[in-house]
């Protein structure tokens, strides 16, 4: 079918703007990676903007060599594994309870979890729930007040009522009870469900500081992501070395005059930053059938 000049002019038009749309995407990060590669005293000049005038990796000798950023990593680590793990099982275990029509005052649970999802106390009463069940200050304020997900319960009940009732009948028939239903049949067919799930919570525990901004004071306790916002609204090198003796040797040795604190703020945006998007890729297929689990029943 041959197309009409409308419909070129219309398809160099959408991809001009989808070009633009991935410059203005792309262009902010390789500006911050080409000031984390720069000397910071050359950078401060003007002028970089692509790619570095004066190579260095001094910058991420800085924040590599921070013990308070390699403390942050692991609990970051830490927290994106358990939180992910716990979350996919809570939530799994009350979509698969809730699936089942004929369990009783299912539709008062249902409108209760669909209240949760569209109010909230807000942040003072969730502090002082949070205070009273001894989590303030701790490393279960990351995972147990995220265990539940009611949007993502509702997907996974939608995406287990469309798993065919005979397969379920026919495992009830030969005796299985229904954990044995679901660790047999429900998960594996959920595989592409929870891969979606999974990935969307694991990038919501990489990316948050919220948590550890305000409800931890212990340094060794806070993600990366918390230090990442203490660092860009630090006026000083000393949010830096926090006063470690090492960190002070190491920037002597690589002369202090070639590192800045925007040199460094932007080294750790790309360390914070790199981990996650090598992970994007590989699961980039799982975003699209997030999209899709729930809103077509088989």
């Amino acid at each position: 079918m041959k197309r009409s000049f409308g419909d070129k002019a219309a398809q160099v038009i959408i991809t001009a703007l989808l070009l633009l749309l991935c410059v203005s995407v792309i262009y902010p990060f390789l500006y911050m990676l080409a000031i984390s590669l720069n000397t910071g005293s050359d950078a401060a000049k003007g002028g970089v903007y692509l790619w570095p005038r004066e190579f260095t990796l001094y910058n991420f000798q800085v924040v590599l060599g921070n013990e308070v950023i390699r403390q942050a990593y692991w609990v970051t680590i830490a927290r994106t594994i358990v939180g992910t793990i716990v979350g996919l099982s809570v939530t799994m275990l009350v979509a698969f309870g809730l699936s089942f029509r004929s369990l009783p005052l299912r539709r008062v649970l249902l409108g209760y979890v669909l209240i949760t999802m569209l109010f909230n106390g807000g942040l003072i009463p969730l502090y002082i729930q949070l205070y009273n069940l001894s989590l303030i200050n701790s490393f279960w304020v990351y995972i147990l007040p995220s265990a539940f997900s009611a949007w993502n319960m509702f997907v996974m009940m939608k995406f287990i009522q469309g798993i065919p009732d005979a397969l379920i009948e026919s495992a009830e028939i030969d005796g299985a009870h229904p954990f044995r239903v679901l660790w047999s049949i429900i998960l594996p067919l959920s595989k592409p469900m929870l891969a979606a799930i999974g990935l969307f919570t694991a990038v919501m525990h990489w990316n948050d500081w919220f948590a550890g901004a305000f409800f931890v004071s212990d340094q060794k306790l806070i993600p990366v992501q918390t230090f990442l916002q203490q660092l860009l609204s630090a006026q000083d090198m000393s949010a830096v070395l926090g006063g470690n003796n090492n960190m002070e040797a190491l920037v002597r040795g690589t002369n202090m005059a070639s590192v800045t604190l925007m040199s460094v703020k932007m080294a750790t945006v790309m360390v914070s930053a790199i981990p996650i998007l090598c992970v994007y890729p590989f699961l980039q297929r799982y975003f699209v059938k997030g999209v899709l689990i729930g809103s077509v029943k088989g």
